[in-house]
């Protein structure tokens, strides 16, 4: 949920709803003493220890658990710095921590603007030193989860040809992700399936259905054993205010059996009923 200072009043009821044991935001936007002022005590208050990373400008990341938060690093591994601007320096765009037992990291890719900008060649730098970060600890229980500025398949966006040119679908970034070694969960539990997360707040975007899916909840085997649902809540882009994204959910057994019971995504819209 993007600004999180604006998104407090959707952020807040929909971890009272949905009650995430671990969640990660991007794109917060805050500094380290502002995010510490409005962000970490209602999230203390809901249970949750913190671990953000932020400079105040427009990336800012962040992991909350309610199961534990230890060994927490900011940054990656030989984290590349933004060439782009007049200072060229490494930005808040990635924070690990260990969560009963797995590691997670919460992570905002760059964008990348276009193939001809020295950004795009930054975020596929950036990419590389994600995927080095991942092969130096275990890549089994990892967990990496976030806007990855990435659409990993053409199915992955509503018009291929409305991208051609374009940074999100080029082979290059899509090969960089596939290189992270981990499997996407969402997309395994739905292989077939029209998803997206990200819709432009341009009028009738949303309504048309027509977006992209870029955030992604990635994982290494271990974690994918246990996945007993993966889902996109597209009930939190609708109403007042909303983030141009919506949030990935998914749900580990505690065992590693895959058997938690029938879990099943409540429908984006109430179905209706047929009156005789």
């Amino acid at each position: 949920m993007n600004s999180v200072r604006s998104r407090l009043p959707r952020l807040l009821p929909w971890l009272d709803a949905r009650s995430p044991d671990v969640v990660c935001l991007q794109e917060t936007k805050l500094p380290a003493d502002a995010f510490d002022e409005l962000v970490r005590p209602v999230l203390i208050e809901r249970g949750y220890d913190v671990a953000h990373h932020g400079d105040g400008r427009w990336n800012g990341v962040a992991i909350a658990s309610r199961v534990g938060l230890d060994d927490v690093v900011a940054g990656l591994t030989d984290e590349p710095a933004n060439p782009v601007g007049p200072t060229p320096d490494v930005e808040a765009r990635a924070v690990s921590a260990t969560c009963a037992g797995l590691r997670v990291s919460s992570v905002y890719v760059p964008n990348g603007r276009s193939p001809d900008d020295p950004h795009y060649l930054y975020k596929l730098d950036w990419l590389a030193a994600l995927r080095a970060t991942i092969a130096a600890g275990d890549p089994a229980s990892t967990v990496v989860c976030g806007d990855m500025n990435v659409a990993p398949t053409d199915a992955d966006v509503y018009d291929p040809a409305a991208y051609i040119r374009s940074t999100h679908v080029t082979p290059p970034e899509r090969e960089a992700l596939r290189a992270l070694g981990l499997r996407d969960l969402v997309r395994e539990r739905w292989p077939d399936q029209r998803i997206f997360t990200y819709w432009d707040y341009r009028a009738g975007m949303f309504h048309q259905d027509l977006g992209m899916r870029i955030d992604l909840v990635l994982a290494g085997d271990a974690v994918a054993a246990r996945t007993c649902a993966a889902w996109v809540d597209r009930q939190a882009r609708k109403g007042t205010a909303p983030s141009d994204h919506a949030p990935v959910i998914v749900d580990l057994d505690e065992a590693p059996d895959g058997d938690c019971g029938p879990v099943v995504p409540p429908p984006s819209a109430p179905r209706r009923v047929a009156r005789r």
